[in-house]
């Protein structure tokens, strides 16, 4: 009989508390504050900081810190707004680090 698999998911690396699903990365070409980063389009469980702007390697952002809605760890951030016309994509999305997450069901 086969085995049943659930959806292919990111855990919160400390807890894992189910963070968000492999279906929704846009990209895995970005970098994050400890290394490579994933751009997703949504993320579940998790809780926001207060915005501000910060200056990254694209330009200035409006952005949020993500954390793990369980155990608080910090996940990477979201992205409230691009100022630069070519950034505008990633307003709404988020910023998983690697290094923060793990796979689940896999």
């Amino acid at each position: 009989m086969a085995e049943m698999v659930g959806p292919r998911l990111y855990s919160c690396c400390n807890c894992r508390n189910h963070v968000a699903l492999h279906d929704d990365i846009i990209s895995k070409a970005f970098q994050g504050r400890n290394g490579r980063a994933f751009l997703f389009s949504h993320a579940m469980n998790v809780s926001m900081g207060p915005k501000e702007d910060r200056n990254l390697m694209t330009g200035l952002h409006t952005v949020a810190d993500v954390y793990c809605s369980d155990c608080r760890e910090v996940l990477g951030w979201k992205y409230e707004r691009a100022y630069e016309e070519s950034q505008k994509y990633k307003e709404g999305k988020f910023i998983l680090e690697k290094s923060k997450i793990v796979k689940e069901n896999w």
